[in-house]
């Protein structure tokens, strides 16, 4: 069943942009989704064919909803229901930081887990070297 009309925080958590609804909705409260260079408020109303901006995790992320529905579903079947329109550049960075995370923690065969000790120094070289893409300091 779909609808017209939904609230944005909802509609973020039903297509899984966010984990959960708070945090979407914490997401608005921020100022961090916009539509039509609009801020949102959780309760604002989107409908099919909006475009929204979405800042998450220090990426800037563009969506156009194709779609809207009431509950959450899988995230294969939550796919159709928009289509991301995010620069080459923001995925491209959003791929280096993944990627790159990979990268710097590949450990040699036979070492086992990382140590506290170990741990601690792979997250300080993450901080440093990737501080001037991410810095808001918000779990978003």
């Amino acid at each position: 069943m779909t609808a017209k009309k939904i609230r944005v925080d909802k509609w973020l958590w039903t297509v899984r942009i966010f984990k959960s609804r708070t945090m979407a909705t914490k997401a608005c409260k921020a100022g961090k989704i916009k539509l039509e260079d609009q801020t949102l408020k959780p309760s604002a109303s989107v409908s099919i064919g909006d475009i929204l901006q979405v800042q998450k995790n220090g990426f800037n992320l563009i969506f156009e909803i194709k779609d809207i529905i009431n509950s959450r579903v899988s995230a294969t079947l939550a796919e159709p229901c928009y289509s991301n329109l995010t620069p080459d550049s923001e995925l491209n960075k959003y791929k280096e930081w993944f990627i790159g995370k990979g990268r710097a923690e590949i450990r040699q065969k036979g070492q086992g887990r990382p140590t506290k000790r170990e741990r601690r120094e792979i997250d300080f070289y993450k901080e440093v070297q990737f501080d001037d893409i991410f810095n808001d300091d918000e779990e978003t």
